[in-house]
């Protein structure tokens, strides 16, 4: 699966886990989207299953600010909209609330929900706190990776207690 990132540069250079990424070789940055492409996307209707795999070619992230991210995705991103079903973040900014993931997190929960567990490892292992994520929520990807529709999701999240 390739990863690549929709570098939108909202937020603080030496804290963005995407140009992180970039760096390191495991992404690529993304200039346009095309319809094989899953993107990650918070506001769609639809969340990310294993069975998106057969789908699309590559996942691409649009890295922006978390403050600017409602205005961002009015934008509609030509490809496969998917959300990420509700993750804790294992980074320390946003230690443990719901949903609050960097890109890293995003691309990585979305890797292993499609069974590309080994990938989102490489993805996490770039960085300290990387092993917190998946340790946060080693049951719920666990569950997830299993889901086959969004109502699975949506049950799974309240056997957790999580409200969507």
């Amino acid at each position: 699966m390739q990863i690549q990132v929709l570098m939108l540069n909202q937020d603080d250079p030496s804290k963005c886990t995407a140009a992180k990424l970039v760096r390191f070789g495991l992404a690529m940055r993304a200039r346009k989207s095309s319809k094989t492409d899953l993107i990650l996307d918070p506001f769609s209707e639809y969340f990310v299953l294993k069975q998106d795999r057969e789908l699309a070619k590559s996942i691409i992230a649009i890295d922006c600010s978390w403050e600017y991210a409602q205005k961002t995705f009015l934008k509609k991103f030509q490809g496969l909209p998917r959300r990420l079903p509700p993750l804790l973040a294992g980074n320390p900014i946003n230690y443990s609330k719901v949903g609050k993931l960097t890109t890293a997190e995003a691309i990585a929960g979305a890797l292993y929900v499609m069974d590309f567990s080994d990938l989102a490892n490489s993805i996490l292992d770039k960085f300290k706190w990387g092993n917190t994520f998946f340790e946060l929520n080693k049951d719920l990807l666990a569950e997830y990776s299993d889901a086959k529709t969004n109502e699975e999701i949506i049950n799974i999240s309240k056997e957790f207690g999580i409200i969507i």
